[in-house]
């Protein structure tokens, strides 16, 4: 298998040597990973991939000199491939929950540790935040589009098998009931559910009887089992249903099998044929036969289906999903904040570029257990110590002057979002299945206010940055400025 630790970029191994040279190895680092934007003009994401984070940066450190000196060759590399050979990390690790929901600009995960420790991770940080980050996200929007349970089964169509499997997990912890996925489900002890293709009906032969056949023996051969009968093969009224409910009869399934039953559409007017279906079915005396919807479905499908009054009783969804097909690339990035005791900041000539300089934590305030706004300090500063201690707390957007609340004293709770997951080198996380990850991120998604949750057009959660920060902020970007303005005075 592939060593994800080492799933970088060679300029991440170049600067190193240049800290190395310069005696930089060992200054201390602070970096935080965030999102600048949501996608789809939303503005907040689901974090998913904290756990293969975790291992990708434990694993650091397994490999010889002669792995390094195929791309650092030469003389010229020679102490520094001794040296890198010998890394192992040793910092601090921040991170949120996966499951958590995040906002922009929000430190996701913040590592501090030597400088060429806390540099080298960012590529494979990126890799795994940005992909399972983005399926995550997707999931949430299309699991928002109805009430009905949703099935990832994308694997067939995502980016590789490593894709398909960690994006299914990521699927589950952002909505979805299950997964078709088998490596996902035995990896992270989590549901998987799938029944035929339309390759098993034909294989009984092309004809009507031979689609009969295939499901009265699927039937008999998973009886004790939830059975799905796919109707689409021939053509869904005419025959598929008419078969389905034949073989449910013949074989002894009624409307009390209790494991559960039901038929698969696959293509066509899902809406028209979900309707013309239940019909069929409940006048055969199966009312308690689901119908289970497929075919290039997504969020903007799925809620025009329902308004046209479908009677679909779960969805399957594959590469809207599995590839966050709209939006196939997070935006997650990586980036220096302090070096020793010094905050750093970058500044370019697209103003969204601009990043939070400092050591920082987010609390979220809450109010009746509902989720109100966000904040994003420094550590240990004066908000932190007002938010701890329950004070009144003012806060305002840092781009709208006209968008400020005050929360008066003891009228709110709050929590951290970032926990040390790894201290000194040493693991703190505890992982735990996937079920519990999406029952976290439910109650997330339940304390947001229902404008908040709008697939289209959702009302802005309130997400502000400390005094405290916006003043250390904004004295290293006027500090620029002068510097800049003076250079070219020269």
């Amino acid at each position: 298998m592939m060593d994800i630790s080492y799933c970088s970029d060679k300029y991440q191994y170049t600067m190193g040597k240049s800290f190395y040279d310069l005696g930089m190895s060992n200054k201390r680092a602070v970096f935080n990973l965030f999102f600048r934007q949501a996608p789809d003009k939303n503005n907040w994401a689901v974090v998913s991939g904290i756990s293969e984070s975790i291992e990708m940066i434990k694993n650091l450190g397994n490999k010889d000199e002669a792995f390094f000196e195929k791309f650092l060759p030469g003389e010229n590399y020679k102490e520094f491939r001794k040296f890198i050979a010998n890394v192992k990390f040793t910092g601090n690790v921040y991170a949120m929950k996966e499951g958590e929901i995040a906002f922009p600009t929000q430190p996701i995960i913040t590592i501090e540790a030597p400088l060429i420790e806390a540099q080298i991770l960012e590529t494979p940080l990126l890799c795994i935040m940005n992909h399972q980050m983005a399926v995550a996200t997707k999931a949430s929007r299309v699991t928002r589009s109805t009430t009905k349970p949703v099935s990832e089964f994308g694997s067939r169509r995502a980016h590789g098998p490593w894709a398909a499997t960690y994006g299914a997990k990521a699927a589950c912890i952002g909505g979805c009931a299950n997964t078709s996925n088998i490596l996902t489900s035995v990896l992270f002890d989590n549901l998987s559910t799938g029944t035929m293709a339309h390759s098993y009906v034909t294989a009984f032969g092309s004809t009507i009887q031979g689609e009969l056949e295939a499901f009265k023996a699927y039937i008999q051969t998973h009886k004790n089992e939830p059975l799905i009968l796919l109707v689409d093969t021939y053509d869904t009224l005419k025959c598929g249903v008419k078969n389905a409910i034949r073989a449910y009869q013949e074989c002894g399934i009624d409307n009390d099998y209790q494991y559960g039953f039901g038929i698969r559409l696959d293509s066509g007017d899902l809406a028209y044929l979900s309707r013309k279906c239940r019909d069929m079915l409940d006048k055969a005396g199966y009312t308690n036969c689901k119908i289970f919807a497929t075919n290039a479905l997504d969020e903007y499908l799925i809620t025009d289906v329902e308004r046209q009054d479908a009677k679909i009783d779960a969805y399957g969804v594959g590469d809207a999903i599995a590839t966050s097909k709209h939006n196939p690339c997070f935006g997650n990035v990586f980036k220096l904040v302090q070096i020793e005791d010094t905050p750093v900041i970058k500044r370019s000539e697209d103003k969204i570029k601009l990043i939070n300089p400092g050591f920082q934590v987010t609390y979220r305030i809450i109010q009746n257990g509902k989720f109100k706004a966000d904040i994003t300090c420094l550590r240990g500063d004066a908000t932190c110590k007002k938010i701890e201690s329950c004070a009144e707390l003012p806060i305002q957007s840092e781009f709208d002057e006209t968008q400020s609340k005050v929360f008066p004293a003891g009228s709110y709770g709050w929590k951290v979002l970032q926990e040390q997951v790894i201290k000194d080198g040493e693991i703190l996380y505890k992982d735990s299945p996937i079920p519990l990850k999406r029952e976290y991120y439910l109650s997330n998604l339940a304390s947001l206010n229902e404008t908040e949750k709008r697939l289209i057009n959702p009302h802005y959660y309130k997400v502000d940055i400390s005094d405290e920060l916006y003043d250390l902020k904004m004295g290293l970007i006027n500090n620029i400025i002068k510097e800049i303005k003076e250079f070219n005075e020269k």
